[in-house]
């Protein structure tokens, strides 16, 4: 193969490879914010708490977008503080994954 074929070849793959880690690191993990929910969220976020109960069929998957990206805890912003980015990323997609409205709502827990 000549060096100019190789260039290109190794260049497309580097493109892809950093593509890739790009949509990766832009999306939360929903496992992850599954936990910080249950470890976080749910002391001011159940029965009879002082937030309600919220779960992540209380919201369809745009809601929680726009919940995440505009609203921010507006009633109460004090609520996201000690959270970085990531774990907002992360709980916003485990509450997106399990709306009511996405193809696997969350049926318990």
């Amino acid at each position: 193969m000549n060096v100019k074929i190789q260039f290109l070849i190794a260049t497309l793959l580097l493109t892809t490879l950093f593509a890739s880690m790009a949509i990766a690191i832009e999306g939360g993990d929903a496992r992850k914010g599954k936990v910080l929910m249950k470890d976080k969220c749910k002391v001011c976020h159940s029965e009879g708490s002082e937030g309600g109960k919220l779960t992540p069929l209380s919201k369809t998957m745009s809601q929680w977008d726009r919940f995440f990206r505009r609203d921010k805890h507006k009633d109460y912003p004090k609520g996201f503080e000690g959270f970085s980015k990531k774990d907002l990323l992360d709980i916003n997609q485990y509450l997106y994954d399990h709306a009511a409205d996405s193809d696997q709502p969350q049926t318990c827990g």
